[in-house]
């Protein structure tokens, strides 16, 4: 049986009989797909009688060799950035079909998957947009960490253990919560507040695109200033604005990181709406959400690191304006004058 047999919504979220008694499908699981290669029916059977949860974490792992072994083909460690907006929703797409396939109510889950193909459209968008997709283009603190460790070998290790394993694994965690939404699709119909968590869904998607669309335009403003030495016509910002080198204009006069702050939300919603469906404080599966939260932390912080060695004014703005969450106490950033200017 590759469902677990639950009596109640609670549960749904008992580790020990929902994931604990799967884990071994894991083993079996490669030379079973093995076989089955080339037999539409058989790979048909094999999806249903396997966990959904092991499946899809199983993938995560297949995932590891491919995007190291391209990795270091290529010298370029971009490689699991490229999928990061697609395989969240492929995980929760995996789920509902998974549901429909074994015949579970899916109204909640239908919605939520409408919401993940949303999501990573826009993300994948911004991130096309950005040139991401280009041959050869590298997230730029990638370089950065490389030239701090300075070793091969110890750099080696860190992409195998952080860059190609950590984040493959934790782009399947954070969906784990639907996983726990599909085994309490039966017991807990979907109700008003199911509504409520999406449109907070929807809220953090809109939220995201337009503190990118913000950033966009003021990239654009400042590339072509910058190749002018005049502001465009169109442009909503200001010359010192511009020469201070980085956008403190619209949502960005809130937080410093709109856009992070509305990514992180949307899983952490996620696990919410599990905790309320299943009618428990928390569970196993905000662990992905959680190691989320700290990822953000980590990257934003070598972020801005770099951002403050840049520009004069960044160390004022990190003291003036909330990092994720607007401050009630901040002050703003002071309007922008030629002080602003990039550091030499």
């Amino acid at each position: 049986m590759a469902l677990p047999l639950v009596q109640s919504a609670a549960a749904c979220t008992d580790f020990s009989r929902t994931v604990l008694p799967y884990i071994h499908q894991l083993e079996a699981l490669p030379q079973q797909f093995y076989q089955s290669a080339t037999d539409l029916e058989a790979l048909k059977q094999l999806y249903l009688n396997t966990n959904p949860l092991i499946s899809a974490f199983a993938f995560s792992l297949a995932l590891v060799p491919i995007v190291l072994v391209l990795s270091e083909i290529n010298r370029n460690y971009s490689q699991i950035d490229r999928l990061w907006s697609l395989l969240p929703t492929f995980y929760n797409v995996h789920y509902v079909a998974y549901a429909h396939a074994k015949g579970l109510p899916t109204q909640r889950l239908d919605s939520l998957a409408i919401l993940s193909i949303v999501w990573s459209a826009r993300l994948t968008y911004n991130y096309w947009r950005k040139g991401g997709y280009q041959i050869g283009s590298e997230d730029y603190r990638w370089k950065i960490v490389k030239d701090y460790v300075n070793n091969p070998v110890i750099f080696f290790l860190f992409n195998v253990v952080f860059i190609s394993l950590a984040q493959s694994v934790l782009l399947f965690s954070v969906t784990m919560p639907t996983y726990v939404l599909l085994l309490a699709a039966p017991i807990s119909p979907a109700q008003v507040p199911d509504i409520i968590f999406t449109q907070v869904l929807i809220g953090c998607v809109f939220l995201a695109f337009n503190a990118d669309q913000q950033q966009w335009d003021f990239h654009v403003a400042k590339g072509s200033y910058q190749k002018s030495a005049k502001v465009p016509p169109a442009s909503k910002y200001t010359a010192a604005e511009l020469d201070r080198g980085f956008n403190t204009k619209g949502l960005w006069s809130l937080s410093r990181h709109p856009n992070f702050l509305a990514e992180q939300s949307v899983w952490v919603t996620l696990y919410i709406w599990s905790c309320w469906a299943t009618g428990t404080k928390y569970h196993w599966a905000g662990l992905g959400a959680a190691a989320y939260l700290c990822l953000f932390q980590a990257s934003t912080w070598l972020t801005e690191l770099i951002t403050a060695g840049k520009y004069s004014d960044y160390k004022l703005y990190q003291k003036r304006v909330g990092k994720f969450v607007p401050s009630l106490w901040g002050e703003g950033m002071p309007s922008a004058n030629a002080a602003g200017k990039k550091t030499k």
